[in-house]
């Protein structure tokens, strides 16, 4: 298998799967990426449009049980956003999780990118909602595995109110999450790298190492802040947020 046959066939996954690793067990994180790049490519060319960035496995509990010290990357499309209150097409096994969402005002370039000139190049901060799938039975896989299969990235949801980052102390701004009426956890931004605007520089610097910039008008959703939750056909999954209102997508 080669880099355009694995992304291919990731792409025309419908149903659980083995992982990569199983068949391919020499793939390493710089050709998992090249997987992921070549999957957008080949989304692209049926017609989406690139417009930002995801942050995988951002809290310090998940980066120990993948053990690794950094978040993943992976790229978002038009087709994977949902508008607030629409139905989560059907997918493999969905997981549902509240995010914080950045929208860039600026270009933003590795390397040397802090917190602090991350944070300066955000326009707004809108809360979210990310539905992850991997396609991978029972969520087992290795590192390379998810990055190939794009972070186990679906759909996602923004919610109504943006506000500038300068208004927010995002380190917490909490959040609640709801399913089908119920609160099932709760963090805040702290659960995010230990701020959001260091999941952000991260992402600016990684892509900087590959001849890459995070540009105007991206949106970034900088990664769950609380686990992720199970999404059962008909579900409603709601996230509250302290100052930037909440979404709500169905299941």
């Amino acid at each position: 298998m080669n880099v355009r046959e694995a992304a291919a066939s990731l792409l025309g996954t419908v149903s659980e799967r083995a992982p990569l690793t199983e068949s391919w067990p020499e793939l390493d994180v710089d050709t998992a990426y090249a997987i992921q790049d070549e999957a957008l490519r080949q989304r692209r060319a049926r017609g989406e449009t690139l417009i930002g960035v995801k942050l995988g496995l951002t809290s310090r509990a998940k980066q120990e049980r993948m053990g690794i010290d950094a978040p993943l990357l992976a790229w978002l499309t038009d087709a994977m956003v949902l508008p607030a209150g629409a139905p989560v097409p059907p997918l493999i096994h969905p997981r549902a999780e509240p995010e914080l969402v950045f929208v860039l005002g600026r270009r933003l370039a590795g390397p040397g990118v802090t917190a602090a000139t991350a944070l300066a190049a955000v326009d707004r901060v809108y809360g979210g909602i990310e539905i992850i799938d991997s396609r991978y039975a029972d969520y087992r896989f290795t590192l390379p595995d998810v990055i190939a299969d794009n972070a186990s990235s679906a759909y996602f949801g923004v919610g109504p109110v943006g506000l500038p980052p300068s208004t927010l102390d995002l380190s917490l701004e909490a959040t609640l999450l709801e399913v089908d009426g119920q609160i099932v956890d709760t963090a805040t931004g702290a659960a995010v790298q230990g701020h959001p605007a260091e999941a952000l520089a991260l992402a600016a610097n990684a892509l900087g190492a590959r001849g890459l910039a995070l540009e105007p008008g991206w949106l970034v959703l900088t990664g769950g802040m609380t686990d992720a939750v199970p999404l059962r056909s008909g579900s409603r999954v709601a996230a509250h947020f302290s100052h930037l209102g909440s979404v709500t997508l169905s299941g």
